[in-house]
């Protein structure tokens, strides 16, 4: 049985195109979301995974209205090869039915699996250059250190409160409680 599912991402948008090309693809039912691909929870979509059974065809118009990412996408579609379901994608024409199309679809995920690997290189690379040049990731500190010190002195002289000290620092609750861990960790570490 041909299952097709359909997603848009606002309410501004519809269904029709998707909804028009799946039938014409021969889709007995067709399940859809009205939501962001990025929405951990499809109704639709759970749906269509109760509803699949062995031998189905799973059928899409675009590869990107079933997954949120690429590596989802994978997720999702050795799911259905488990459950020995298949995935035809309308607008890129792979029908993982085939043999042509499984091939296709694995490299499309060997290539995403390459292309993260290059890029968690790259980014580890970068950050051991400027660690190489003294700099050092993370937000830049809001106070100066003199300015950290004296907040810290005022907490622990205990003659102001938390809010105080904060309102007089110009800083939030996080970050004077921010300041006094490391603190405390710099303490430790220097006896």
């Amino acid at each position: 049985m041909l299952i097709g599912y359909a997603r848009v991402s606002t309410d501004d948008q519809n269904l029709h195109l998707q909804n028009d090309a799946l039938q014409k693809a021969g889709c007995e039912k067709i399940y859809s979301d009205h939501l962001s691909g990025a929405a951990p929870e499809r109704p639709g979509l759970a749906t269509v995974f109760d509803v699949l059974r062995p031998g189905d065809t799973l059928v899409i118009w675009r590869l990107d209205r079933l997954g949120r990412s690429l590596k989802h996408l994978i997720q999702l579609i050795e799911e259905l090869e488990k459950r020995k379901v298949g995935l035809k994608s309308l607008q890129e024409n792979i029908d993982t039915t085939t043999a042509g199309g499984r091939l296709v679809f694995h490299l499309f995920g060997a290539l995403a699996e390459f292309e993260r690997n290059l890029i968690r290189e790259r980014t580890q690379a970068g950050v051991n250059a400027a660690r190489a040049r003294g700099r050092h990731g993370g937000r830049p500190k809001l106070l100066e250190p003199n300015k950290r010190d004296l907040t810290i002195r005022l907490y622990q002289e205990r003659k102001h409160s938390v809010a105080e000290i904060c309102t007089m620092m110009s800083i939030s609750k996080s970050t004077l409680y921010n300041y006094l861990a490391e603190s405390a960790t710099n303490a430790i570490s220097k006896a």
